[in-house]
């Protein structure tokens, strides 16, 4: 909400203050300033000139030579705005002035002829182009005719207004009107405001004579007034009106929008006019619109509604979206004579609705959707007649046509003064709630320190006792509360059994070398259906696109973390870092639906993404770059963090090397994937070889045994035996590493794979694979035929099972 201070300053007196000073007073009582604008670079030496003469420049044809007359003297002006005219009230910039950016005005001559001055335009006073009323966009501006001359120009187009920028909270709707923020100032400056009734002639002729108001839904329309006015003649505004718009960025149009504008910006009530002859009927109906109805709007386009949409007809047209936007056929225009002018109050979640499905948020919905004073509904129409009557010259009708079911009652809140200090911990007394109530234009009953507070409509965020000490707390001034901490005892907090894990995971990954990093959740199309985890795939229906993307680049929710973590890769490399080894903890989101209408299903996921070296020692000459087996070994890491069990299946995976991808598997089921980046798309990201981890971290840590687990250090000696197996090229080491364990029971503590050979001395199509067995018995020393018998039944299942014979 933007106020402008010379508006403020007609309705509260605020002399005495700065536009900082006050700032920061409606600050700390609630009302967050978003930013205060003083005028900065102000024009100086402009003044207001009348040409009188225009005629066309003898050596340019697009350029104009005009006589203007400044009060003092007559200069001589080249001008070169295609609407010039002989007779106008100009700005006129005389030599010397200077103009927004240090630009000043010299003497010149232009294509020959004298030029003492310039004749401005908003945009070169330093108006901003979207304020400009659409007249004036290509030209100069024109002063209404009885503007004097010789008048200072920059007062006269409110250029010299301060501006403070207020950051509404959805709980303080008053503040969106000039009104509001009159109350509020007023009662943080302890001066005096009471908000004006309207006062204009009424014809003979009843309004309810040529329109009758029909609601057919209360909840969502529980008041519609209707005012007709006739004799309406549409023009400009004039200059004092455009001026309080154009300081609440709003473009002037004509004088009957406009006053609709103004008085929406000064009691926060949205109006709006129908032309009556081309409404077309005599009665007014709102209802629900029928599903797939059609309304051509405002802007031009068409829209089609649905049955949750309210609209307002003719008793068989929609002529307009309630609280939205207005239709098309009936709009004023130059040749409107006849006004319906809307008074109205509709349900907030109805407008929402309205104003979200069609992506036509507007100043009007906005308050509605936030909720207006009940009190000041018609209140708001007959100040729109009072200034229609002044400034349009119209005549009108008598009374209102209206459909009236609002409850207009105040709320009422008992509060007592000792129960204020409790909670306060201040130390006032009942003159000192009398003072801020009285302050605050609050109406109340006091007996014995017990106040009952009637609180005025206009304050509708009021409605239990914690609100009115809010009031009470902010006007009486945040900082005279005391701050001395409570002295009852208070538990520390502590983290949950989840949290707790994740912090641990996260500890584990950079212990292991890895960074983390947070990359967006929201990445493009292409990426965000890339590098998904197999058991993903089975239930994903695509990456789901937002509604309103800030950016091509950002439409879509990721379905995988990983695409933005070889993206960071990417940046990094580009920047001469070679040895990056990084990991996130991020969400991804999972539509269950085709169509994208349930809300996403948000899953947990551990990813990492190393590249370059994994070990250097440069004065040992010893260098290892990352493989598949430092990935491997990371996740198998976490496994043991986390007390879990992983077994690994080959696998293919579209972005991933055919032949170094395995499938995480635990408790039978997949839970992720490891690998390295196909060539082809290290090729295209402009990657060295990386390889990339990706586990499902929620279902890792609902997995996760709670119960704490330790092993004794064993006491007696261990006995290692190495077997070479010549296999067939196809069998995995993990099978027959899994039925080394299942025959050596329970002797056979570890079994690693250390050697894989193919070549000469073995067949074509066989592999040897190379075992070291550990054997040990935490009880006893084992003996050498114990060895030998577990040692024999490994062989003999191995080769029953595998087919696997001693290489010799």
């Amino acid at each position: 909400m933007l106020i402008s201070l010379n508006w403020l300053k007609e309705l509260v007196d605020i002399s005495g203050y700065s536009t900082e000073e006050l700032a920061e007073i409606i600050t700390k009582t609630g009302i967050e300033v978003d930013g205060v604008y003083e005028p900065e670079d102000l024009p100086e030496n402009i003044i207001v000139g009348n040409i009188l003469s225009c005629e066309q420049h003898p050596n340019a044809d697009k350029l104009s030579l005009c006589q203007v007359d400044t009060g003092k003297e007559t200069l001589q002006i080249v001008c070169g705005a295609p609407n010039v005219r002989a007779g106008q009230k100009v700005a006129v910039a005389k030599p010397g002035a200077v103009l927004p950016g240090n630009f000043e005005i010299k003497q010149t001559e232009l294509r020959g002829e004298e030029s003492n001055g310039m004749i401005c335009s908003l945009q070169e006073l330093g108006v901003k182009e979207e304020d400009v009323p659409e007249a004036f966009i290509d030209g100069i501006f024109v002063f209404p005719d009885e503007t004097e001359i010789g008048e200072d120009a920059v007062e006269l187009l409110n250029l010299d207004d301060s501006i403070i920028e207020l950051d509404v909270t959805p709980n303080r709707a008053d503040a969106l009107s000039m009104a509001g923020v009159a109350y509020e100032t007023a009662a943080a400056l302890d001066r005096e405001y009471e908000l004006e009734s309207p006062s204009y002639e009424e014809t003979k002729e009843k309004a309810n004579d040529y329109v009758t108001v029909k609601i057919e839904n209360e909840e969502a329309n529980p008041y519609y007034g209707a005012f007709v006015i006739q004799d309406v003649e549409v023009k400009e505004s004039p200059l004092w009106l455009k001026n309080r718009l154009m300081a609440a960025d709003t473009r002037p149009i004509n004088n009957v929008v406009d006053i609709t504008n103004y008085v929406l910006l000064e009691y926060g009530q949205p109006l709006h006019a129908f032309d009556f002859d081309r409404f077309n009927s005599e009665e007014i109906v709102t209802r629900y619109a029928e599903e797939g109805e059609q309304i051509k709007t405002l802007d031009g386009k068409i829209r089609t509604l649905s049955s949750h949409h309210l609209v307002i007809t003719n008793g068989e047209k929609a002529h307009a979206m309630a609280g939205v936007m207005g239709g098309a056929e009936s709009e004023v225009h130059e040749g409107t004579t006849t006004l319906i002018l809307e008074a109205a109050y509709f349900d907030p979640r109805v407008v929402r609705q309205g104003a979200k499905d069609h992506e036509l948020r507007s100043e009007s919905s906005v308050r509605f959707e936030k909720g207006l004073d009940v009190n000041r509904v018609r209140q708001a129409g007959e100040r729109a007649c009072e200034l229609l009557e002044k400034y349009a010259g119209a005549s009108i009708l008598k009374g209102v046509s209206e459909e009236d079911h609002l409850n207009r009652e105040e709320t009422k809140i008992r509060m007592e003064t000792q129960r204020l200090n409790d909670r306060l911990g201040t130390s006032m007394i009942s003159e000192d709630v009398k003072e801020i109530l009285r302050r605050l234009q609050f109406g109340y009953e006091e007996k014995k320190d017990v106040f009952d507070v009637q609180v005025p409509t206009r304050r509708f965020d009021i409605a239990i006792f914690e609100d009115m000490l809010e009031e009470i707390a902010r006007i009486y001034g945040y900082d005279r509360l005391p701050y001395t901490l409570p002295n009852s005892a208070h538990q520390a907090g502590g983290l949950t059994e989840e949290q707790r894990l994740k912090r641990d995971v996260k500890t584990y990954l950079e212990g292991a070398g890895l960074s983390e990093t947070i990359t967006y959740s929201l990445t493009d199309k292409v990426s965000a259906e890339q590098m998904i985890s197999p058991e993903l795939q089975e239930e994903e229906q695509g990456a789901i696109r937002l509604a309103m993307p800030m950016s091509e680049d950002h439409s879509h929710l990721r379905l995988s973390i990983l695409p933005e973590l070889l993206r960071t890769h990417r940046y990094n490399l580009a920047r001469q870092q070679q040895n990056l080894a990084y990991y996130e903890l991020g969400k991804v989101f999972i539509s269950e639906d085709e169509e994208h209408q349930k809300q996403p299903r948000e899953i947990t996921r551990a990813a990492g993404a190393i590249s370059g070296n994994w070990v250097t020692h440069p004065w040992q000459q010893e260098k290892k770059e990352v493989d598949f087996y430092v990935v491997k070994g990371i996740v198998e890491g976490l496994a043991e963090r986390l007390g879990v069990t992983f077994s690994y299946m080959k696998g293919e995976l579209e972005g991933m090397h055919p032949g170094r991808t395995a499938l995480v598997v635990c408790e039978d089921e997949p839970v992720g994937f490891m690998g390295q980046v196909h060539p082809r798309y290290q090729k295209e990201w402009d990657l060295r070889e990386t390889y990339v981890f990706d586990l499902n971290l929620d279902r890792l840590l609902e997995i996760y045994e709670k119960e704490e687990t330790f092993e004794q250090i064993p006491r007696y000696p261990s006995v290692s035996r190495d077997i070479a197996l010549v296999v067939d090229e196809e069998t995995w080491a993990g099978d027959i590493e899994v039925t080394i364990l299942e025959a050596g029971a329970p002797l056979i503590k570890q079994v690693k794979v250390f050697d894989v050979y193919q070549g000469e001395h073995l067949e074509d199509g066989k592999k040897s694979l190379a075992f070291n067995l550990l054997y040990q018995d935490p009880e006893r020393t084992l003996k050498d035929k114990e060895v030998e018998k577990a040692h024999g039944a490994i062989l003999e299942q191995v080769a029953s099972q595998h087919n696997a014979s001693l290489r010799q």
